[in-house]
């Protein structure tokens, strides 16, 4: 009963978006004012970050039944969003995503397809991981068809879509399905995998697929750290965001953080808040050239605030954690090309031979054509080549040119 009292309330109030301007000098404001509920915050700036918008202030508060959030947003290029016909999309998709009744739990309302088989990766990160898997999804004759991979603390994931070459559709063959799924584990494992590889075939589409690798990596307990020693282990603790928790009284757990400013940011750490059972009731974000200050008045979802030094420390490392998995120092590649069965496996086969450790990837394909951003560092194991951009650009440029390729670049980029 008190479930469909709360779809009623919902039904009855349904969101207020406010797209204004004139308010801000330098940036658009869009207030959201709902009924709320668990996870509506996240639902919010879920849609923003989707539509490669910049968050540079927030100001947030869900006391009580109701929700009000103000983001100051502005495009890639730093200006406000003038377009109506973006205006009135964005309006419409927080609407409806702030009104959404999720029948499943801890999604986010995206509808499952049947056009391709999803294929969740997790295990420990080496150099040549994603090769081998590419090539193992080449010899399986399946086409990736988009897929994200993401390093952190020796761990990796993936998402990863496939179609069956033959037919361009979901693999639905059961005796298929399973052969895929252990030879993806065997690769997985390699030698010394100290902790279990896992690989899961899911229904497409159900989860918004950063928050599914976020829940991955927090699953795989990425946010253990593996203790270093020496220069290394200084660079590192210097180089971590600022995380405070403070309780006052027996009201709130406040979290103050600061951490180098990038996109997405304040998405990844609503998600993890989110997935950790937190509800963020005040909270303020501010975001200079440099730098993103954050500022939440939270409780878990049972209503108290952080009760011990055990679960301080743990929110702590998983904070560090959501800020940390998407930040990378080190060369960018950004390649579009013809698509075809084994594209992938070519490519990472040639980080692989040059021992290239990929932190990140991005992949799509479109209308025939394959997209493909990677960051990566230079593997610890071998030594350095000299003029490596040059050597890489000869190293992609000979395959490109081998099979009438074009468009690729590489960058150095630090984010």
């Amino acid at each position: 009963m008190d479930d469909e009292y709360a779809k009623l309330i919902r039904r009855v109030n349904q969101p207020r978006v406010v797209i204004d301007n004139n308010a801000c000098e330098d940036a658009t404001v869009i207030q959201v004012d709902s009924v709320n509920k668990h996870g509506i915050l996240l639902e919010v700036v879920q849609v923003l970050t989707d539509m490669n918008l910049t968050i540079r202030k927030a100001y947030i508060a869900s006391d009580g039944g109701w929700f009000m959030d103000v983001f100051n947003v502005v495009d890639n290029d730093g200006n406000k969003i003038r377009d109506k016909e973006i205006i009135d999309y964005i309006q419409r998709r927080i609407e409806t995503s702030a009104g959404f009744v999720s029948s499943r739990r801890g999604s986010v309302g995206v509808m499952p397809s049947e056009e391709h088989t999803s294929i969740e990766l997790a295990g420990t990160d080496r150099p040549g991981l994603l090769s081998e898997v590419c090539a193992v999804l080449a010899d399986l004759r399946c086409n990736v068809v988009n897929a994200e991979i993401w390093t952190h603390n020796t761990r990796a994931a993936a998402v990863v879509h496939v179609t069956d070459d033959s037919t361009g559709c979901a693999i639905t063959d059961l005796k298929r399905l399973l052969m895929i799924k252990d030879l993806l584990c065997n690769v997985l494992k390699g030698n010394d995998d100290l902790k279990t590889a896992k690989t899961m075939l899911s229904a497409p589409g159900v989860m918004h697929r950063e928050r599914r690798l976020h829940q991955i990596m927090f699953a795989d307990r990425d946010y253990e750290r593996v203790e270093r020693t020496g220069v290394r282990a200084v660079e590192e603790r210097s180089s971590r965001p600022q995380v405070n928790l403070l309780n006052i009284e027996k009201d709130y757990t406040v979290i103050t953080m600061r951490a180098k400013d990038r996109p997405k940011l304040l998405f990844d750490i609503i998600c993890t808040l989110t997935d950790m059972q937190y509800v963020v009731f005040h909270g303020m974000v501010n975001t200079t050239r440099m730098d993103a200050n954050q500022e939440f008045y939270i409780r878990h979802v049972d209503g108290l605030p952080i009760s011990s030094e055990a679960e301080r420390v743990r929110v702590i490392q998983c904070l560090e954690a959501a800020i940390e998995r998407r930040a990378s120092e080190g060369l960018e590649l950004e390649l579009c090309t013809e698509d075809r069965l084994g594209l992938l496996s070519d490519i990472t086969r040639i980080f692989r031979e040059n021992s290239l450790c990929i932190k990140r990837a991005l992949i799509s394909t479109k209308g025939g054509r394959s997209a493909l951003q990677v960051k990566h560092n230079r593997s610890s194991l071998a030594p350095k080549p000299p003029h490596q951009e040059t050597t890489m650009s000869y190293l992609f440029g000979n395959l490109f040119k081998a099979r009438t390729f074009q468009n690729f670049k590489l960058i150095r980029s630090y984010s």
